[in-house]
């Protein structure tokens, strides 16, 4: 079983360092730059399923790749949110109007963007949305190329303090900003390895949650890693690392979002996800 893993997905990368995980499938962890990869690697069949964030999965489904739902984590409420220069004019979501939004585009931070202009009769047509791509977003905030910030774990911890930033909105009260793991129907994974599956990210979830401190000391001790092991536990602490199986109402959620992204006008058809490809 190749089972992706990029930096964004927390509970993968986990499962890479954590002792015996998914031994039973004989896993290989196939490591890759972000979640908005993980379609064509799944086309490809360099990995057999992924996690990502909500929006990946449904891009996939707009290209005609017909997404499978394995499971989903519980709501990340303090996983993503929108800021601002505290020293800005802008200070609510309808401020935003008009400005640049720096985001990781096609990915959830599109989705928190939509619904919150949403709900101030705005749309995603009403910004300029930048790519964040591998720049420096804070810098680019800070200093002045863009007018606000679509941050997510683990950097949104080391900055969620910063007296030169204002907070505009939170994931929590927006979007259920949940993690997807998903595949590709061709992959024709058995109802048995999903079910394996889901009770092995759930087990790991488990078990990471019970020994937060040795979670955070394997995240710290990985090259590259983004903190210390005093910082992951701040991340670490902050998540629910529950799993469920994907079911009527994880596709309605995804549903919703998928028919918002095509309201606004990032997707130019409605995108129709398949409920037939759930796990039993």
């Amino acid at each position: 079983m190749r089972i992706g893993v990029h930096p964004n997905n927390l509970h993968l990368r986990l499962a890479r360092l954590w002792p015996g995980s998914f031994a039973d499938l004989e896993p290989e962890f196939v490591s890759y730059g972000e979640g908005r990869d993980t379609a064509s690697l799944l086309e490809s069949g360099r990995i057999h399923f992924g996690g990502t964030g909500s929006t990946p999965p449904i891009e996939a489904d707009a290209k005609g790749l017909d997404v499978r739902y394995i499971a989903a984590s519980a709501p990340r409420p303090a996983n993503g949110a929108i800021f601002a220069r505290a020293d800005s004019d802008i200070r609510t979501i309808a401020d935003l109007a008009g400005n640049r939004i720096s985001l990781v585009d096609g990915s959830f931070h599109t989705y928190l963007l939509a619904r919150s202009l949403e709900g101030e009769g705005l749309g995603l047509a009403d910004v300029t949305r930048i790519e964040s791509g591998n720049l420096d977003s804070l810098r680019e905030l800070l200093e002045g190329r863009v007018d606000a910030w679509v941050a997510m774990s683990p950097r949104l911890e080391k900055v969620a303090d910063r007296q030169d930033l204002r907070l505009i909105v939170r994931c929590g009260s927006t979007i259920p900003n949940r993690s997807l793991f998903w595949t590709l129907e061709r992959h024709g994974l058995s109802a048995e390895t999903i079910n394996a599956i889901v009770i092995e990210l759930d087990r790991i979830g488990r078990e990471v949650t019970a020994n937060i401190r040795k979670a955070a000391e394997l995240l710290a001790a990985e090259e590259g890693s983004e903190g210390d092991a005093d910082s992951w536990e701040r991340v670490l602490r902050s998540r629910d690392f529950s799993v469920v199986p994907a079911d009527e109402a994880i596709v309605d959620e995804q549903q919703e979002e998928a028919d918002t992204l095509y309201r606004h006008g990032h997707f130019s058809n409605p995108v129709a996800l398949k409920r037939p490809a759930l796990t039993a």
